[in-house]
């Protein structure tokens, strides 16, 4: 792990090696007074939201000094506030520094709310000023240097959470990740809890060149049976032409077999054999095939219940289960309900096409304390509701249409659990709302960036990127 000053020099920068800053004032003397006070930064300036956005693109930059009251209005705080969400979507560590006029402190409060670093009224004074843009340059060189250099990435980010429960399941996935093919792995789950996606990741994490194969073994027996084995033309009625099987298309990557448990008891002895012999043959076919292929199987059902039952054959499972993965139903990690929503939440704002920011206190209690029966599926789906229903720039609890009565979670037998709950439970907010922003966390929760570092290791949580949409 390289210490954090040599990461710092590491990071990449402009050709001539200054930072960007960008000063977004309608004053054009200001302007240029400003321009020549920071010498040490690539200065761009802009006059109004327009050429700001424009500059934006241009040039991203990590600083930005900005008046709240540009116009159309100019004494107003409107055309300010709306440059916070682009500036931040460009670059979530992005520092803003905004500038209002003495005695609008709500503005600037209000600023502050939406990601703004720190405010300053007018008229500035410019040394004050300078010092906060070099050390708002240097909060956002830290910023980026923690996030890209020292923490640990989760072995799937497709699989959000930074519960302890999600944390075993990515250090599992990391583990398992270069285990010979023979190696079978099972993934258990309840439907909606990700399983296809935790077997894309070790795909991926394997490193193998072929593809990945999804095949759910629940449809018929003699339609599955030419679905993974393959056929040649003429092999039954209606086999007008040759087929690969699953087994072949999958040569040299991973075949996911979903649902394992569901599979006919009579196609399970032809399973057995090809993971045995490595080698397929195809209905109608006289020839063995060999195939170089990783099997990784999935199941809402405890397949080890099903051998003792007799509905699963006990060779098979112990071929297939080299290893478990365990995902956890959303119930059980209820602290990454506020990260998965509002991961959620963005794509379900850019699809309605609404302006739907966030959820109200309310809104989080609702989602915390349901029962999630369909897991992520169920919460893309509840999320997805709340924004075709809201009015708002916030998704209201009335909004999700979840029932009221839910169940309550056990309660903790000490005071100390207690509050270390309530504790964790708050830094899970604030991890979602902020993005992971340490500073964002800082002020949401009226603590020093310290002691967020110093709470998330004590609470074993990790900043994990929101944007990334968990598809199930």
């Amino acid at each position: 792990m390289k210490p954090l000053t040599k990461a710092l020099d590491e990071l990449p920068e402009a050709a001539d090696l200054r930072p960007h800053l960008l000063i977004v004032e309608d004053d054009p003397g200001l302007r240029r007074q400003l321009r020549w006070l920071f010498e040490d930064f690539q200065v761009h300036t802009a006059a109004d939201r327009d050429s700001a956005l424009k500059q934006i693109s241009r040039h991203p930059p990590a600083v930005v000094v900005l008046d709240l009251g540009l116009p159309p209005d100019p004494g107003g705080a409107t055309e300010g506030l709306a440059l916070l969400d682009p500036l931040l979507q460009q670059d979530p560590n992005c520092q803003i520094l905004v500038l209002t006029g003495h005695g609008d402190t709500a503005s600037a409060l209000e600023a502050v709310s939406q990601g703004a670093c720190d405010f300053l009224h007018k008229p500035l004074a410019p040394d004050r000023l300078a010092f906060l843009v070099s050390q708002a340059w240097l909060r956002y060189r830290l910023l980026h240097a923690h996030r890209h250099h020292r923490l640990p990435s989760p072995a799937a980010p497709e699989l959000l959470g930074h519960s302890k429960a999600m944390q075993r399941v990515h250090r599992q996935l990391q583990a398992l990740a270069p285990a010979p093919p023979s190696f079978g792995i099972l993934i258990q789950g309840e439907t909606g809890t990700g399983k296809e996606l935790a077997a894309r990741a070790l795909h991926r994490l394997s490193g193998r060149d072929g593809p990945f194969v999804a095949v759910n073994v629940t449809t018929a027996e003699s339609l599955k049976e030419s679905e993974l084995f393959g056929h040649e033309k003429g092999a039954f009625t209606g086999a007008e032409r040759r087929r690969l099987g699953a087994f072949e298309r999958a040569d040299g990557g991973t075949l996911f077999l979903d649902e394992i448990g569901d599979m006919p008891l009579s196609l399970q002895p032809k399973l057995l054999r090809v993971l045995q012999e490595r080698e397929v043959q195809r209905l109608g076919g006289d020839r063995p095939i060999s195939v170089d292929v990783r099997i990784v199987c999935a199941t809402h059902h405890d397949l080890h219940r099903l051998t003792t039952e007799g509905k699963f054959r006990q060779d098979l499972y112990y071929r297939l289960c080299g290893d478990v993965i365990h995902l956890p139903p959303l119930r059980e990690r209820p602290e990454d309900i506020p990260l998965l929503a509002h991961a959620v939440l963005g794509e379900a704002a850019r699809a309605w096409g609404k302006p739907v920011r966030s959820f109200s206190p309310a809104a989080l209690d609702a989602l915390e304390n349901h029962p999630w029966p369909g897991n992520v599926r169920e919460l893309q789906n509840v999320v997805h509701r709340g924004v075709s229903r809201c009015r708002g720039p916030r998704i209201e609890a009335e909004d999700l249409g979840l029932e009221t009565k839910s169940a309550a979670p056990e309660s903790p037998s000490t005071l100390a659990a207690a509050l270390r709950r309530t504790e964790r439970r708050m830094l899970a907010r604030a991890l979602a709302q902020s993005g992971g922003r340490i500073a964002g966390m800082a002020r949401a929760l009226g603590v020093s960036r310290p002691t967020v570092y110093r709470l998330l290791r004590e609470h074993d949580l990790t900043p994990t990127d929101p944007k990334v949409d968990p598809t199930q």
